[in-house]
């Protein structure tokens, strides 16, 4: 029986600072309320990432401050926000992206190898990280080839099965 690991980008803040806007906890709010359960929930260490977990109703089990960076030298081979196309365009360099894209997949097999069969694993983290992850765990997946990046709340879906990533299925969040 599969696992499974869904990797979200965290709702809509008020920026400059840390914390969602009222609209962001909204929509992770609604969100939330179709989604789950999860046997793990992850969340990068800022408060943007932590925040969208908690209004989605779940509680936090692990901060992980590699899900709250680019990897060293990734932006200066592609934009945070490019998309999925132009992270897997870079991918096959080798470049600081790949590595950063390889180190995703590694640690998002472990979490997902802590859940037991049938079980999902909720990351919540940051534009660009999703994608660089996403296409760390499948380079030849349909995702890459879309071209834009994930929207608030917006992620992809992956499915893991006998010690490798089967499938990834990009979730949208629908707009009013």
């Amino acid at each position: 029986m599969p696992r499974f690991l869904e990797v979200r980008r965290h709702s809509a803040r008020a920026k400059p600072g840390p914390h969602l806007s009222r609209e962001g906890v909204a929509l992770a709010r609604k969100l939330g309320e179709g989604l789950g359960p999860f046997a793990l929930v992850v969340t990068s260490s800022k408060p943007r990432a932590v925040e969208t977990a908690v209004a989605m109703g779940f509680a936090v089990d692990r901060e992980i401050e590699e899900l709250s960076e680019l990897g060293r030298g990734v932006e200066e081979e592609v934009d945070w926000d490019a998309g999925f196309a132009a992270f897997a365009k870079v991918l096959p360099s080798q470049g600081a992206t790949a590595q950063f894209a390889a180190r995703l997949a590694g640690l998002w097999a472990r979490l997902v190898e802590e859940v037991p069969e049938g079980g999902t694993v909720l990351v919540v983290t940051h534009g660009g990280i999703v994608e660089a992850g996403a296409l760390g765990c499948l380079p030849a997946s349909p995702i890459a080839e879309r071209g834009s990046c994930c929207g608030f709340c917006e992620g992809v879906r992956l499915s893991w099965e006998h010690g490798r990533w089967t499938a990834a299925t990009f979730l949208e969040v629908p707009r009013p």
